[in-house]
């Protein structure tokens, strides 16, 4: 749906050059909804606005649907605009039209007929639970419910690709959860394909099918979201899932570990859950089996998307051979183990 190549945006302000973005390119499927994630600054917010071309690119192409959109004249750009829909971080919403005349704002400017646009209209509302706020006026609506109107007015123009600029970021938590819930459901209702941008890896976690990693200008990781959580391959990424789902053993464990137990060997070990495994009985099953001890000193579970993730930090005490028999049998049941410690 989206083909991004060597895409490179430079500001020029007080006679500097700002680099905005350095060199970027990107792939986003049909259907999927994909995530770029990076610190204010890092050049997320001009990419995004390239896609749609309210910002012109420096240099690069960018190919929405087969169409480079960069190339198009400004009546080209103009139909193309029709298929590619925004969702604002602060609504952008018109103060003096009512909800219904949001929705109906940009079939108006794409000219569609007056009764086809009210049913189509009607159609959204129903679609983001409004229904009963159609004659309201934005000033009256919540945060949450004004941003189910930019969703609904983005979709008025039944749109191939949906773009979302931080939209969760000014709403409490779990408004938040409703707003990421309606966007899973409306890109599995219509296939609709998606590109979402944030500072918070929590929206990752609970949508995204894949992610990139923006840093300084460039993207620095691209992957499956659940391979981007269980593996960071760069210290940005790694630092976004230690926000949410943190994997550094506290040190007063360490200690404990290294000095708690004098009668036998003690390893300290991480094993990472995924999927299924998450919901097995595999430690009690690998203590029946070996002559070792096991004590849980650190973790948590959770899930990205539907699929369970977790971590826990285990004491394993015992004969060295007994535990490195233990960790063989976790890592065949599909476990992955990472020694912290042995003593």
């Amino acid at each position: 749906m989206i083909n991004i190549k060597n895409l490179t945006k430079i500001y020029h302000a007080s006679g500097q050059e700002i680099v905005a973005l350095d060199n970027v390119s990107l792939t986003v499927n049909k259907g999927e909804i994909f995530g770029i994630i990076g610190l204010s600054g890092a050049g997320k917010s001009t990419l995004i606005r390239c896609i749609n071309m309210l910002e012109k690119p420096t240099a690069g192409s960018i190919l929405v649907d087969g169409q480079d959109i960069t190339k198009l004249k400004k009546h080209e750009l103009r139909l193309a605009r029709q298929k590619i829909g925004m969702i604002f971080q602060h609504f952008n919403l018109l103060s003096s039209r009512t909800v219904f005349g949001n929705v109906m704002f940009p079939l108006e400017i794409a000219k569609v007929p007056r009764q086809e646009a009210m049913k189509r209209t009607h159609e959204l509302l129903e679609l983001v639970g409004l229904t009963d706020k159609a004659n309201v006026y934005p000033s009256q609506l919540s945060g949450g419910q004004k941003q189910r109107v930019g969703i609904a007015r983005a979709l008025a123009n039944r749109p191939k690709l949906l773009l979302s600029d931080e939209a969760t970021s000014a709403l409490d938590p779990q408004t938040t959860r409703s707003i990421l819930q309606l966007l899973r459901d409306i890109n599995k209702k219509f296939n609709l394909t998606i590109l979402l941008i944030t500072h918070d890896m929590n929206v990752i976690k609970e949508v995204c099918d894949r992610v990139a990693v923006i840093d300084n200008s460039r993207i620095i990781e691209v992957g499956d979201v659940l391979n981007v959580f269980t593996a960071p391959a760069s210290p940005t990424a790694r630092s976004f899932v230690n926000s949410v789902f943190s994997r550094e053993v506290p040190s007063e464990l360490l200690h404990r570990s290294a000095t708690g137990n004098d009668r036998k060997d003690t390893w300290l070990v991480r094993v990472a859950f995924i999927g299924a495994s998450a919901g097995e009985p595999i430690i009690s099953s690998m203590i029946r089996k070996y002559d070792v001890e096991a004590n849980i000193l650190y973790g948590n579970i959770d899930r990205i998307k539907d699929t369970p993730f977790g971590n826990l930090t285990l004491e394993l005490m015992g004969r060295p051979a007994d535990i490195q028999e233990a960790m063989a049998y976790l890592e065949s049941r599909g476990l992955e183990i990472e020694v912290l410690q042995n003593a």
